[in-house]
């Protein structure tokens, strides 16, 4: 399958020119999840993981989440970043189900993930990086956060399963 990479514009990156395997790297952007008027986080003090097709993923330090984090019985694995744990979220009277992950004990390579958690951006009203709007990676399993400054296609679309 050949893959076309759409052309960038100024001061915008390809997901076709980030490395693989994933890296990831502390990052100061502003980081804000909002859902039903509140602050879910908030952050300049993330980890962004950046791998070839996919748009970045945001890792939040747990003491900037503004709610309560409850261990979910589910697990995965990545190749590079070891066994994930997922969480749900309890905000107010609502439960929001298997919206994030963490890696408690990561690979030497992405030590710096330890405990920092990840969340996807559709269950919430509003996930913000430098106050624009993201939209979710597609596919409903990754949890990568489009934003002007990404130029895909992106992992997740149909079709790319074996990207």
């Amino acid at each position: 399958m050949s893959i076309v990479p759409e052309p960038t514009r100024p001061g915008q990156d390809s997901v076709w020119t980030f490395p693989r395997p994933a890296i990831a790297e502390p990052c100061d952007r502003r980081i804000v999840i909002r859902h039903r008027g509140e602050t879910v986080a908030d952050t300049t003090a993330s980890v962004r993981v950046i791998e070839t097709s996919h748009p970045p993923t945001y890792y939040i330090p747990p003491d900037s989440v503004n709610a309560r984090l409850l261990p979910s019985p589910h697990r995965s694995i990545c190749e590079w970043k070891g066994q994930a744990s997922y969480i749900d979220l309890v905000f107010g009277s609502e439960t929001l189900r298997q919206v994030g992950w963490l890696y408690p004990s990561p690979t030497p390579a992405f030590a710096i993930l330890a405990g920092f958690i990840a969340f996807y951006a559709q269950p919430f009203d509003e996930c913000l990086v430098d106050g624009e709007v993201v939209t979710p990676q597609p596919g409903g399993f990754y949890g990568g956060w489009i934003t002007s400054q990404v130029a895909g296609p992106f992992k997740g679309i149909p079709g790319s399963r074996f990207w």
